[in-house]
Formats: structure tokens, sequence, C-alpha cells
């Protein structure tokens, strides 16, 4: 017996339509993440080559006038470093709180991707299984029935299992994915800045700005 995809979905019960809700708010996620991504990283490594050139020259005013009309995270970490007075060890501080920051805000809503990653196989399993035990209890209410009614039963209970996995899967690599930028934007703000602060430490770096 052919089984069709409208025989599928409806064998799948609420369970599917609780994945299918999930993956629908899942991509959603995974495209906001995306576009957020996007404009941080837009131009940031061509900001930073620029910084480093002009560290290497002693030009500092520059990199302030630079950072001042980007509107980039690492143009405004760079530049509140940049025009704050204190002594290098308050200027480390105060870049690892900017940094820590606009972390924070790249990892926005990771946390509702990480936990649909990690749910929907359940949410899955569980319709798996109640969809075996109507199988059983169909065979049960059928006693001259074979194994094709059991086997039938199964095959459509397992279409949540699979479908728990479509949830979960693209959800997982997503997630991997943006923890991975968000930690190459933090080592890479951490090394610029310690340039910049040990450059301006060396050169005893007053009133630029």
């Amino acid at each position: 017996m052919n089984i069709t995809f409208k025989q599928l979905l409806v064998a799948g019960g609420p369970i599917l339509f609780i994945l299918a809700g999930l993956s629908i708010y899942s991509i959603a996620l995974i495209w906001e993440r995306w576009s957020a991504y996007g404009a941080v990283f837009k131009g940031m490594d061509d900001l930073l080559r620029r910084v480093q050139a002009l560290i290497k020259s002693g030009e500092t005013r520059q990199i302030a006038e630079l950072c001042s009309r980007n509107k980039s995270p690492a143009a405004d970490i760079i530049h509140k470093v940049l025009i704050h007075y204190g002594n290098p060890l308050e200027k480390r501080e105060l870049a690892e709180k900017a940094i820590e920051w606009h972390a924070s805000r790249l990892n926005k809503r990771l946390t509702a991707i990480a936990t649909i990653a990690s749910i929907s196989p359940f949410i899955g399993l569980f319709g798996t299984v109640i969809g075996v035990i109507r199988a059983f209890r169909d065979l049960s209410m059928y006693a001259g029935a074979g194994p094709s009614v059991v086997a039938m039963g199964i095959a459509e209970a397992l279409v949540n299992t699979a479908a728990g996995l479509f949830v979960a899967v693209p959800a997982i690599i997503a997630y991997n994915y943006f923890v991975h930028r968000s930690n190459d934007f933090s080592t890479e703000m951490n090394w610029m800045t310690e340039q910049l602060i040990d450059k301006t430490a060396a050169r005893e770096f007053t009133g630029v700005i």
C-alpha cells in the first residue's frame, strides 16, 4: 500500500504540527541572526586593517576620526577605548566591558535556537512513541490482521522522528556557526584593542581628542 504525503501529515497528528511551528520559528530566528551578524561583520575586516596600519604609523588622531564616522560595533569599541583618558588598566577594563556588551547582543536569541535544536528530536520521539502505541492498539482490535497493520502504523509514527531531526539539524548548525562567529568577534576585538592600548601607552598618548 502506498502512503501519500497527506496521509503522513495526518498520521503525524498534533505533534507534527508542533514541530512545523518550531521549524518556522527556528528559521525566523536564524534569518534574523544572519541579518544581524551580517550587519556587524560588514566591513569589519577592512576597518581593522586600516586601524592596524594607523596604529603602526602612530596616527591615532586619524583612528579616532575614522571610528567616529563608522557606526559598526568594532568602531564603537575602538573609539571608546581611544577617547578614554584612564591608565592602560582602566582602558583594558573598558574594552572588556564594551566587547562583552556587543558580544551579548550578538548572542541574543541563540539560546532559543539551541533550545529548539535540543528539544525537537525528543518531541519527535514522543510523537513516534504515541504512534507505535496506536499501531499496537489497532493490531489488538483486528485479531485477524497481519504484520502489515503494525508496519504501516510504525511507518507513519516515524514521521515525527524524521520531522524532529529535520527541525533540529539546521538549528544545531546555525547555533554552532553563530557562536563561532561571536567568539571570533571577541577575539579580534580583544587583539585590536590590546594593540591600541599598548601603542598609546608607549607613546604616552594624551590630548588627541
